[in-house]
């Protein structure tokens, strides 16, 4: 901190203009040196002290690096036109935009642009002014707002010490899910505000759905060709390129694209007999795949679906099964396209609406006029039984164009690597339900839980997830928060620690159902706390007592404490629902400084959502 208040200063002094305040500094000169210096800059115009100034910096850099540059026009950069080139900048919850944004990254450097990567949280708002075309990949978290590493950046952009940016030309590619009301909202605030600050729009955005991968990669294509053909024109600045070819280095041999497959060793049942729910513990074989994680990254699994749903969809529309058609130049029958190409459980506002028109069902037809309605049904209605409200026939062409492509689930990651070495263990619900006479079940739930046997093949990667971490002192202490299967990060974040001999406190608030039927890893839970490795263990089961009780209920009750261990340092996660749990102890914590902080009501939400700036405050919700 220091050392930048110098600089700060002596950046001021030079500014100046004044040729005496060069006497006051404290540099590595001596006197001749400095009376030399003196002379040139009194006889200086500011123009001239700007050129000046950009060569002797990059005189110096070239002299760091043992070469020799020559005083010459064409080998000086004028100060005020920064080198033109491609920034990029993610902000990622779960790491779909991370990904993205790499893989724009990549593609850049690969036609020869130079381009630089930034998590969100790393950028530096002001730094927008020095800037020649930056693209911003940017996902959006609960209902419209801003992911985690990206909050600080996203309210820079309203606020009035943002700078005007008359000489930026900007993309912006939104990811999220059109189930959502706030779809890709992240993505067009950042478009809406750096337009107001005066920033050109060199292509429009574009509003990715959870299928996102042809049309963000049609797009970046664009943007690249675009940003070549203006930067190799020089007419922006100076062109600072690499050699055609020069890839990005650090990516992981797995992927989304190109997925690990894995071996399924365990599928246990771990709620009771009698529980209304089927929550299983995974374990999945890594073995010689060179596959590493951290606690509070995430699996992606790549699933099929079950081929009795894929039947009775296809009868629905009265298709037999074994009519052709064409994915990715592959020609497959329908019946395998359902199984592995499809989304075929969940459904979404946009099949609702175009098979209302196609089937001409009233009942949808009047339910598409109505958003929040439609929204509400769709969330709650497989795709077979949207197809049941009128029988219609459909053209294999016709029914693929209402389907969704597949996409990978993403699950927390229950296991430290350095407690299972080649494996990573899962908890997955059963998504389950009854739908008339028929059972509904999850698509990629009930293919670990059911379809998918012990020994048998799954693809998987990993998806690391920055937002999401042990604080990296091991004195820190955490509270965790995480019912159902929220549970699972927190057994990677205690598998870690003991490993770890870490001395920071540890705090874990659990909620379910029932004790006797719901209490996940139970047993392991109950031996922490008895080494002392957990030093306080709050439960809250929902079904136990007349009144309800969750997680919630028991931050406000240990207040107290809570509010101590906050004022100690400790760092806050929470896990799991995101429509009611997470907004509900987001508003307890708010309630905890209030009272425990005596804050106003805007002062205990701003402390808050500090602590979330600071990453002392962590969400993995969904």
């Amino acid at each position: 901190m220091n050392r930048d208040l110098v600089t700060m200063s002596s950046q001021k002094k030079v500014s100046s203009g004044s040729t005496n305040d060069l006497a006051g500094l404290t540099a590595p000169l001596n006197q001749q040196q400095l009376g030399q210096l003196q002379q040139t800059v009194s006889e200086l115009s500011p123009n001239q002290l700007a050129w000046v100034s950009g060569y002797f910096w990059g005189l110096s850099q070239a002299q760091t690096s043992g070469a020799s540059a020559p005083i010459t026009q064409a080998a000086a950069t004028v100060a005020s036109k920064p080198a033109g080139k491609l920034t990029i900048i993610y902000a990622s919850q779960t790491g779909n935009a991370k990904g993205a944004a790499e893989s724009l990254e990549n593609e850049a450097r690969q036609a020869g642009i130079e381009a630089q990567l930034y998590d969100a949280s790393d950028y530096k708002g002001k730094s927008l002014a020095k800037e020649t075309h930056v693209i911003i990949v940017a996902s959006t978290n609960g209902e419209g707002e801003a992911p985690d590493n990206a909050i600080e950046l996203h309210e820079f952009l309203q606020s009035k010490k943002a700078p005007k940016l008359p000489n930026l030309k900007y993309g912006v590619i939104g990811l999220g899910d059109s189930s959502y009301e706030f779809f890709c909202q992240t993505g067009k605030d950042f478009d809406s505000y750096l337009a107001k600050l005066g920033a050109t729009s060199f292509i429009d955005r574009i509003d990715c759905d959870v299928d996102y991968e042809a049309p963000a990669s049609e797009w970046r294509s664009k943007a690249l060709d675009l940003v070549q053909e203006e930067l190799a024109s020089g007419s922006e600045a100076e062109v600072v390129q690499l050699p055609v070819g020069q890839a990005a280095a650090g990516h992981s041999q797995y992927t989304k694209q190109n997925p690990y497959t894995a071996t399924l060793l365990t599928s246990q049942k771990i709620t009771g007999r009698d529980s209304g729910k089927d929550v299983r513990h995974i374990e999945i074989d890594l073995e010689e795949s060179g596959i590493t994680y951290q606690p509070g990254d995430a699996l992606g699994v790549w699933y099929e679906n079950s081929s009795d749903l894929a039947n009775e969809i296809l009868a629905k529309v009265g298709l037999s099964g074994v009519e052709s058609v064409e994915v990715d130049g592959e020609s497959l029958s329908i019946h395998s396209a359902l199984v592995s190409k499809y989304e075929i459980t969940t459904s979404n506002p946009q099949f609702v609406t175009k098979f209302a028109e196609l089937s001409g069902s009233k009942k949808l037809q009047k339910l598409v006029e109505d958003k929040d309605k439609l929204r509400e049904y769709a969330g709650n209605t497989q795709v077979v039984d949207v197809l049941a409200e009128k029988k219609t026939k459909l053209s294999v062409e016709e029914l693929v164009g209402l389907l969704r492509r597949l996409t990978p689930r993403l699950y927390s990651i229950a296991s430290a690597q350095s407690e299972v070495d080649e494996e990573v263990h899962l908890t997955v619900g059963l998504v389950e339900y009854q739908k008339g006479d028929s059972t509904r079940y999850g698509g990629a739930s009930s293919y670990l839980a059911q379809r998918l046997e012990e020994g048998g093949e799954v693809k998987v990667f990993i998806e690391n997830n920055n937002n999401f971490k042990l604080p990296q002192d091991d004195s820190v202490p955490v509270i965790m928060i995480g019912p159902g299967t929220g549970i699972a990060p927190f057994r990677s974040f205690i598998q870690e620690r003991d490993n770890r001999d870490a001395e920071g406190k540890n705090w874990l608030f659990f909620g379910d159902r029932t004790f006797t039927q719901d209490f996940l890893y139970q047993v392991e839970w109950q031996k922490y706390l008895k080494s002392g490795l957990v030093n306080r263990l709050d439960v809250a089961f929902s079904r136990d007592q007349h009144e309800k009780v969750y997680v919630q209920h028991r931050i406000l009750e240990q207040a107290g404490q809570v509010w101590q261990w906050i004022q100690e340092g400790a760092y806050l996660y929470v896990c799991g629902d995101a429509t009611r749990m997470a907004k509900d102890v987001h508003e307890a914590f708010i309630a905890v400084a209030e009272q425990e902080g005596k804050m106003s009501r805007d002062d205990a939400e701003e402390f808050i959502n500090n602590l979330r700036k600071e990453k002392r405050y962590q969400r993995d919700v969904y």
